[in-house]
């Protein structure tokens, strides 16, 4: 089975409320080094067999038609996820999983 991730992010003139709060949040919780964050999408897609170029493509086709807003985000990654095990959640490859 394949895996194709597709990450999304707000344009970076426009306003990101959540993020704007988590790094009002960070240095109050010990987290000084932070001066800025953008909250993200992040889109898992599960597909039978490998990731194809055609597969690909068709997950960008899918984020700029379904899975993100272009007026106010960008597309900013659609990668084979099955190829690559630096793409694990963070928690595992930090050992916290």
């Amino acid at each position: 089975m394949g895996r194709v991730v597709v990450e999304v992010m707000p344009k970076p003139e426009i306003l990101d409320p959540q993020g704007k709060a988590v790094v009002g949040a960070l240095p109050r919780l010990g987290f000084t080094q932070f001066t800025g964050v953008r909250q993200g999408k992040r889109f898992e897609l599960e597909v039978d067999g490998e990731v194809t170029p055609e597969i690909l493509e068709q997950a960008r086709k899918a984020a700029e038609e379904v899975l993100s807003n272009p007026i106010i985000e960008d597309i900013v990654a659609v990668t084979d996820a099955s190829a690559d095990a630096g793409t694990a959640p963070v928690a595992q490859r930090a050992g916290l999983a």
